[in-house]
């Protein structure tokens, strides 16, 4: 397949730049009918990847590491290039729902998410946790069109619609993620999650408890920052809480995991089964 490009695309780039640039840059080649293609499918990978190096570097700039932040996510880039990250141990957990209303310990409505206007709709309807209005981890009312397995973390990489300066920096995946700048390199992201001997899997959906920069906890060596509900650090959905037999305020694991080591289960049933 050839992938074609308006012609003109690098007119207004200034020689110099062709100078500096030439012998690492791909440049397409004008067909008859002034567009610009590529036809070589390993050519087309390196202008791609050539493309997301540039905007990665608009956006996030290379982050200052002191030691103490470089000595945080050090073992994270370690594992996590293997699928497998370390488990965070003894995490307050509390639940949350799409269609919660808000209160005193959540202050903002879950109609829609951090990363999705359109959640609640786009699920399917309101994700009743009441446990006489569920079977099989899902409301009584509706299939869900989204995975009911889903959790919340306290870092959100986008901040008013652009990505946050520090999160090529700190997320592990950013640069085999990354796609442009104000698109979220965690939605959808796979964890496991543990409780006494059951290990329930689901997608990062959300963002909270409470926090949305503690990038030091998420993917640092750190405890989650205080808070008003027990220094809770991860927020589940009911069909977690149920697969897990959580009972109100309780405590978990969990760590990261590749799409390609979630085994089957009742999070693979329902909804977009890939990260995004």
């Amino acid at each position: 397949m050839t992938l074609t490009y308006r012609h003109g695309f690098l007119a207004n780039v200034q020689a110099t730049v062709f100078s500096l640039y030439a012998w690492t840059l791909i440049l397409p080649v004008t067909n008859c009918s002034g567009q610009e293609q590529i036809d070589s499918a390993a050519a087309l990978n390196r202008y791609v990847n050539q493309w997301r190096e540039v905007e990665r570097r608009k956006v996030s700039p290379k982050l200052p590491l002191t030691p103490n932040t470089a000595n945080a996510v050090a073992s994270f880039y370690s594992s996590s290039s293997t699928g497998q990250t370390e488990w965070k141990l003894s995490i307050t957990t509390t639940v949350f729902w799409i269609g919660e209303k808000a209160t005193i310990n959540n202050p903002v409505s879950n109609d829609k998410s951090a990363w999705d206007v359109a959640w609640f709709s786009g699920y399917g309807g309101y994700d009743d946790p009441n446990p006489g209005a569920r079977m099989d981890f899902i409301p009584l009312r509706f299939p869900p069109r989204q995975n009911p397995f889903y959790i919340a973390l306290p870092y959100n990489d986008i901040q008013n619609h652009h990505t946050r300066a520090e999160a090529a920096g700190v997320i592990p995946w950013f640069k085999t993620s990354f796609i442009r700048d104000g698109q979220s390199v965690c939605k959808g992201r796979w964890v496991a999650v543990r409780h006494g001997n059951r290990v329930c899997y689901a997608q990062w959906e959300d963002v909270g408890p409470f926090a949305t920069e503690d990038w030091k906890y998420v993917f640092g060596n750190e405890r989650p920052r205080a808070n008003r509900n027990h220094d809770a650090g991860l927020d589940v959905s009911p069909a977690v809480r149920d697969y897990l037999g959580l009972r109100g305020l309780d405590t978990c694991d969990w760590k990261f995991v590749d799409f390609r080591w979630v085994p089957p289960g009742p999070w693979k049933k329902y909804g977009d089964k890939k990260e995004m």
